[in-house]
């Protein structure tokens, strides 16, 4: 009960602070959900450096595509590329850019609510101790008028700071998470061409023992 009093205290801000808190969660538990899907398989890379060096590009195909992770995706569009016959690179950074796009969606909303959240209960309790004031100006000569109607402005700052810093943690969660997840991309990137670079070299060697043959 007190806590849904100290709610309606701290004035209609207090609702909008809620909203962005439920947003906050909600976003929380989307990206938690969307980063266990994408995130590697810690066998994959390892695996991956193995079939490139003992076979051919259309069998190490088949292998990434039972991959769906955000690297899988990312060495499936170089492998393909190279199969059939297209720039391997540019196949590659195209597939990094956009699950890279995916590892970031949402994260700004989370960075808006950190620095939105403090300025909403900064509204809220201005608005509070204009009210206050005003009571005051009415009721002159009782004091508690004023610095009740003021304690129950701060409700809204304190609000609104717990929630920033809510939407702060889970943000720098997420940016790790990410950062984390783009080296692994960029590895996978270095490994496809590391892989099929030493395939091609092969290639000729390959020709010119037939001919001495």
């Amino acid at each position: 009960m007190e806590v849904v009093e100290l709610f309606a205290k701290g004035g209609p801000v207090m609702y909008l602070l809620l909203i962005s808190s439920v947003v906050v969660v909600a976003i929380a538990i989307e990206r938690l959900r969307y980063y266990s899907y994408a995130e590697e398989d810690e066998k994959f890379l390892p695996a991956l450096v193995n079939r490139l060096k003992a076979q051919s590009a259309e069998e190490v195909l088949i292998f990434c595509r039972k991959h769906r992770s955000s690297v899988g995706k990312v060495a499936l569009a170089g492998i393909r590329a190279a199969v059939e016959g297209e720039n391997v690179e540019f196949a590659m950074n195209v597939a990094y850019d956009d699950e890279a796009m995916k590892f970031r969606t949402r994260l700004n909303y989370l960075s808006m609510i950190v620095t939105l959240a403090p300025l909403l209960g900064l509204l809220g309790t201005i608005s509070g101790m204009i009210e206050s004031f005003n009571i005051f100006s009415i009721q002159a000569g009782q004091p508690l008028a004023i610095t009740g109607g003021i304690g129950e402005a701060l409700i809204a700052t304190a609000t609104g700071l717990c929630v920033s810093i809510f939407a702060l943690i889970v943000h720098t969660y997420f940016a790790q998470r990410l950062d984390e997840n783009l080296t692994e991309l960029d590895k996978t990137i270095n490994v496809v061409l590391a892989g099929l670079s030493g395939q091609s070299e092969l290639q000729p060697a390959d020709d010119s023992e037939g001919e001495i043959l």
